[in-house]
């Protein structure tokens, strides 16, 4: 398995996953797709899926132009408001890449819908040689994404119940180059911790400091060590779920005082004020296109997926994290699209 880092926007990483055994290779939010595409071309590998973390623009607004020049990929993702979705992830659901494992995780809090690819590679005896977990704006090298759609208890169970419960030499990838940032502020709760320390001074020698690795990430990451005295005392609260709701008010305070940004952007610091416009989706992306084919693309897309809206949303209604809101935007979508309007359904 080779994982290869695309610096995308100002701060944001897309991945290629490449499995050279069987020449296939998987796009991990490809935003900005000619960038993909031409680290792609170098591979020689043939693209056969998009993992898409959530629906952020800057995360999943790619798919349409590369759905577009590669056609019949399968776009996975658990967030209606992905473009060109086509394959709803269930949570722990696995599938393949090549030869290489995947297994789908739900993880809200940052959004309802956010997915982290787990990725594993064997060899010839079924023997897993290689981990990797792909991880959006849910877990930040030395910090986690804002809780947007969700809170501190959410972003607690993703990281202890789920991530944090991973091997240990699982390396991660996410969404953002933020470690510097997110170990400045890891200091100010934790000052005594070497872990820290030597993280953040290895951090101001290279441009790419992921992957880091799950074993890291509990020594230094204080989302990760909300049981530690050093970080109940920084907070003043001693309940986890307070703890992590404590930390992440101070670390926003932190980055409004450096005018920095963790990992959600300077510009993208605010990105919860772009929501209402990303709540728009494929319409939204009809009117800002990356090139003057994307109406047909969003079209094409909109049309062959249309059979599977029904699947998505009969999953988010079981789920129970959708809002009306969404539901309207589907309903916009399907008479767009001769298709016929869903209904709100309350699950108990």
């Amino acid at each position: 398995m080779r994982i290869i880092p695309i610096p995308i926007f100002e701060h944001n990483y897309s991945y290629l996953i490449v499995d050279d055994k069987a020449n296939e290779a998987a796009a991990v939010d490809p935003a900005e797709p000619q960038k993909v595409l031409a680290v792609l071309a170098q591979t020689g590998a043939k693209l056969t899926s998009i993992l898409t973390t959530h629906h952020h623009h800057h995360h999943s607004f790619g798919n349409i132009e590369l759905v577009m020049t590669k056609p019949n990929l399968a776009v996975y993702g658990a967030d209606a408001r992905i473009p060109e979705l086509n394959y709803v992830c269930k949570h722990n659901e696995e599938f393949t890449v090549g030869t290489l494992k995947v297994r789908s995780y739900h993880t809200p809090s940052h959004t309802r819908g956010s997915v982290c690819y787990y990725v594993r590679d064997g060899n010839e005896a079924n023997e897993e040689m290689e981990r990797a977990v792909f991880t959006g704006d849910t877990l930040l090298i030395g910090g986690c994404g804002k809780f947007i759609e969700g809170d501190a208890k959410d972003m607690y169970n993703v990281l202890y119940n789920i991530l944090g419960k991973l091997p240990k030499d699982t390396k991660v990838y996410c969404g953002h180059e933020c470690a510097r940032l997110n170990l400045q502020f890891a200091s100010t709760v934790d000052p005594n911790n070497h872990n820290i320390r030597k993280k953040l001074s290895w951090s101001q020698t290279t441009q790419c400091t992921v992957p880091s690795t799950i074993e890291e990430e509990l020594e230094f990451n204080p989302y990760l060590r909300v049981s530690d005295p050093a970080i109940q005392q920084a907070t003043n609260v001693t309940d986890p779920y307070e703890v992590t709701k404590v930390l992440r008010e101070l670390n926003d305070s932190f980055i409004n005082q450096t005018n920095g940004s963790n990992g959600l952007g300077m510009h993208g610091i605010n990105e919860s004020e772009n929501i209402v416009n990303e709540m728009n989706g494929v319409h939204n992306g009809v009117h800002n296109g990356v090139h003057n084919g994307v109406h047909n693309g969003v079209h094409n897309g909109v049309h062959n997926g249309i059979n599977g809206i029904s699947e998505i949303f009969d999953s988010y209604i079981k789920m129970n994290i959708y809002e009306a809101e969404d539901l309207n935007i589907l309903n916009t979508i399907l008479g767009k699209s001769g298709g016929s309007s869903i209904k709100k359904t309350t699950i108990n």
